[in-house]
């Protein structure tokens, strides 16, 4: 019987729940409402939850508050899609339920996790019940119910695991979605697979080692890690004759201190102003009771003199960026913190030399930049034809990590970033990122498709020079916008009145199926005229990787008979899984 979880065994938990959620994330990926080969939620939490145990994976003799803290860090990096964006809070709200613990017995790991159950609600501006996030409150609820002094680790895990099951079986009856397609919620099923993991190590079923192997993530890359030796920096490009010219990278996180400061009335505002006299490249923001502090100066020691009056460094960075010139590195401050005060490991540039990078952020300096996301060549030129900054390779069942918007972000010179995610599964990485990176301001925009990003895009106009208003013009052109798809069908079954066959082709949007047909084109030519592409001045058909020439052609030539007055530009997209994309414009 475990009575106590220390930062050992914490670690041997979340490999045990790595290595069974690896062995069912097919099974969780299956659990797709719309019965097409996309759902990628268990890829998702596993490339979410092997980045935090690679961050730790062999720790020896550290804390309970030292592992969940990495943890945590890495998962916020390496999450990808909703799925993972909320896993990694969960865990981000454990390390902050941790601070200051060496070990925990049930009751400390149930405050813990009711923690972890607050912050995964924030990071949702919306919270649906039926999902993931009602089932780690439930168990966590009924579980901490039932905690006595006297409760075992192993007592409090099995009722968690319980109580996971019967919510995952009431997820159908809060969301009528899942019950009409006949499935439970894929995040919850994670979240289950996980917990089963994790008991597992309790109950002795996986060797208890703290060097347990990671499944690593999907793709094969692994999250943050420790900066090697390798990539540290060569102190010979400084030496004692050289002239400071470029001055400090100087990030910190500060915990105001209410010995210091009164929470309620503190205004940021005093502490960015002095950052703007004093420095340059100022990013200053409030969360809490946290402040995130990114500034260049010739003089950081006044600076953290200065910020120390109103609270205490949680961490703390600061680069000769003179050095890092030198090395071919100007300009390439890692921003990378877990977003909770916690120090983390460094996600470094993926494998990229210092070159390269110092060779991407030669770009020229701009007001506004873009990024966007997208899987395909001839969707990813079109975006770079209609001047985009930078475009992340990824879409449907290819979600990006934080971690790659952040390499994204880095590749830019700019003072605003306007990140274009096309995806609604993308939306809270995007956010996710853009808190941690602190460069540039960054301002996500809510295009859940490609046809809303694209739209917004061609029509981006910056001549405001307003951030917020910029934004709020391009998401209302996204919404005018009716992006469509044409793809197989996995499995048998009925959606809104329509029967669905394996192996035909659905043609719908993100909230309708409006056809199933033996034939791609048949479905595209349904979605057409459900959608009234007459009424349209452009429809734009984007084909996909299974796609011909002929096909292609042949498709277009009677859509242009049909709809004489709609103008169909075709391009070749080469996206995978939707064989059509249709933009109704």
């Amino acid at each position: 019987m475990t009575n106590t979880v220390d930062g050992t065994m914490f670690v041997n938990m979340l490999g045990g729940g790595v290595k069974t959620l690896d062995a069912n994330r097919q099974l969780v990926n299956d659990l797709n409402v719309f019965p097409i080969p996309d759902g990628d939620t268990g890829d998702n939490m596993l490339s979410t939850i092997s980045s935090g145990f690679d961050a730790v994976a062999g720790s020896h003799d550290e804390t309970l508050e030292e592992v969940a803290a990495r943890a945590a860090s890495g998962m916020l990096l390496g999450a990808r899609g909703n799925s993972g964006v909320i896993l990694s809070r969960i865990f981000a709200g454990i390390a902050a339920g941790f601070t200051g613990t060496v070990t925990a017995d049930a009751k400390g790991l149930g405050r813990a996790l009711e923690c972890g159950v607050k912050e995964a609600y924030k990071a949702v501006s919306e919270p649906v019940e039926g999902t993931m996030l009602t089932v780690i409150r439930e168990s966590v609820e009924r579980a901490n119910e039932e905690t006595t002094d006297a409760t075992s680790l192993d007592a409090y895990f099995d009722t968690i695991l319980a109580e996971v099951k019967n919510s995952l079986k009431r997820t159908p009856e809060l969301l009528p979605v899942l019950k009409e397609a006949g499935v439970v919620d894929s995040g919850g099923a994670g979240l289950m697979y996980i917990i089963e993991g994790m008991v597992k190590v309790l109950r002795g079923e996986f060797a208890q080692s703290s060097g347990m192997q990671s499944a690593g993530s999907v793709d094969g890359s692994h999250g943050a890690r420790t900066e090697s030796a390798a990539n540290a920096p060569d102190l010979s490009k400084f030496t004692e004759d050289s002239e400071l010219k470029f001055g400090y990278c100087t990030e910190f996180l500060l915990r105001l201190q209410r010995s210091k400061v009164d929470l309620e009335t503190f205004d940021v505002g005093v502490l960015s102003k002095y950052l703007s006299d004093v420095g340059e490249s100022v990013v200053c923001f409030r969360d809490g009771s946290i402040v995130k502090v990114h500034v260049h100066t010739m003089n950081p020691g006044n600076i953290l003199n200065y910020a120390q009056q109103f609270g205490e460094f949680l961490t703390l960075k600061i680069e000769n960026m003179t050095l890092q010139h030198n090395e071919n590195m100007e300009g390439v401050c890692d921003p990378e913190d877990d977003g909770n005060g916690a120090a983390g490991g460094n996600a470094g540039s993926n494998g990229e030399s210092a070159a390269a990078d110092f060779e991407l952020r030669t770009k020229p300096h701009k007001k506004f930049a873009t990024v966007t996301v997208a899987a395909g060549e001839g969707i990813k030129d079109t975006f770079a034809s209609l001047g985009v900054d930078a475009v992340i390779d990824g879409g449907q069942s290819m979600n990006p990590s934080a971690a790659d918007f952040l390499k994204a972000f880095r590749t830019i010179q700019a003072d605003n970033i306007l990140v274009f995610p096309n995806n609604s599964n993308i939306i809270l990485t995007a956010k996710q990122a853009a808190e941690l990176y602190m460069g540039s301001k960054v301002f996500v925009v809510n295009t859940r498709s490609i046809g809303a990003g694209y739209s917004a895009l061609s029509m981006l106009d910056v001549s405001s020079e307003d951030p917020e208003q910029i934004v709020a013009q391009c998401e209302e052109i996204g919404d005018a916008a009716v992006t469509a798809h044409v793809a197989p069908a996995s499995r048998d079954t009925v959606i809104g009145g329509i029967e669905v066959r394996k192996d035909e082709y659905l043609g719908f949007t993100d909230e309708l199926v409006y056809a199933c047909e033996k034939d791609r084109g048949a479905a595209a030519l349904k979605l057409c005229e459900a959608l009234e592409a007459g009424a349209c001045d452009v429809v734009l058909v984007i084909g996909g990787a299974a796609v011909g020439e002929e096909e292609a052609a042949d498709l277009l030539e009677i859509l242009e008979s049909t709809y004489k007055r709609t103008e169909f530009i075709y391009i070749d997209g080469g996206q995978p899984v939707y064989d059509y994309i249709l933009i109704f414009e």
